[in-house]
């Protein structure tokens, strides 16, 4: 069932309406430590009522812990954390009035899928009937009214992980926290849930807090996205901003496919194959420069361009991408129309997009 047919309408369900616009979260120079280790390194965050933002980096990066400082379960040891405008750095979590959807689904394995949802509601005090009530129409949210009588191992591993949602969203939290929870599920499931968390996000107005390493899934459904690394956030931006403009190499490199090139910068362009290119950050030298797949083109008569061989060449549908090395050794990504057909050992010569790119120096 899709979510565009399962959701209920607005005056039939008490979650849609009394949705509201969503709360303020910021993070003020948060700095956390693990036994003389520091993770943070006073992080800012600004994050709009109703906004959807990930923070999007590798292991160990700390976005997990940032999540954790967000929700209280771990106490900051310098900064501040602010929701409409209060302080509550020093308030427990289970008095921030947060949702939070965690990897591991977490369900209670003897209780049915209506009493699983209800439980945030009756440890509130919510008598047992409107706890019901409440919980179904948070079901009805997430497409599985018709579940409500079933025990979480007669659910799928994306049935579960959508009460968990639902058991999230039923206290009506001002902020919902999503730590990694699709990581679990198939590629398949993935892409649907996701793409329905987006849809109830939008609908309730609520303020969301997605934390991934998955690249598409924060590019498919943010409005903007943090980029971490060493416990720092590298950029900050629309996922349109942090793809065709990365402020560092490292965002480059995070944020889509990049192939790594030899060049030499001069001022604000840099020299590649013979080809000049706009730089986004000035620079003068040897320097490695980034290059999207969609950003270099097979050729045949231009004069800017390096010969190379073909590696391999993998259909995806809408678009091939093939891979070549070029004379000096670089692997070198190109996306073209899947009507072209390169084989391995075919010799090719590439070009470049005048697009800006984004380069570091080499060394």
């Amino acid at each position: 069932m899709t979510l565009d047919h399962a959701l209920p309408r607005t005056k039939d369900n008490l979650l849609l309406a009394q949705a509201g616009e969503g709360t303020r979260v910021e993070l003020h120079g948060i700095v956390k430590s693990y036994g003389g280790t520091r993770v943070l390194h006073g992080v800012d965050l600004d994050i709009a009522p109703g906004e959807f933002v990930s923070l999007l980096g590798p292991s160990g990066c700390g976005k997990t812990t940032l999540l954790r400082v967000l929700a209280g379960l771990e106490g900051a040891d310098e900064g501040t954390v602010l929701l409409g405008g209060g302080d509550v750095s020093r308030v427990p979590t289970n008095r921030r009035d947060i949702g939070m959807v965690f990897q591991s689904y977490s369900l209670f394995p003897h209780l049915r899928v209506v009493d699983n949802t209800a439980f945030g509601l009756r440890r509130r005090g919510v008598g047992k009937g409107e706890a019901a009530r409440r919980a179904l129409d948070a079901l009805a949210l997430v497409g599985l009214a018709d579940l409500a009588d079933r025990f979480p191992h007669q659910l799928s591993g994306g049935q579960q992980q959508r009460v968990a949602l639902a058991r999230a969203l039923v206290t009506e939290p001002r902020v919902l926290l999503l730590d990694e929870p699709l990581s679990a599920l198939d590629a398949k499931v993935r892409v649907q849930l996701r793409d329905e968390i987006r849809r109830i996000q939008l609908r309730l107005g609520i303020t969301t807090v997605f934390v991934t390493h998955d690249q598409e899934e924060a590019l498919a459904v943010s409005d903007r996205i943090a980029v971490m690394n060493a416990g720092r956030i590298e950029q900050i931006g629309s996922p349109e901003e942090l793809y065709t403009t990365p402020a560092s190499a490292e965002v480059a490199a995070f944020v889509g496919l990049s192939s790594v090139v030899s060049g030499v910068a001069e001022g604000d362009h840099v020299v590649v194959w013979g080809q000049r290119l706009p730089l986004q950050t000035p620079a003068d030298g040897p320097v490695d420069v980034y290059l999207r797949p969609e950003n270099v083109r097979f050729t045949s008569a231009e004069d800017a361009a390096t010969d190379a061989l073909v590696e391999e060449s993998t259909f995806l549908g809408s678009m091939r991408r093939t891979l070549v090395r070029t004379e000096s050794g670089e692997l070198v990504r190109v996306q073209h129309a899947p009507t072209v057909h390169p084989s391995f050992g075919d010799r090719v010569r590439i070009a470049v997009t005048p697009a800006p790119v984004v380069a570091r120096p080499r060394g």
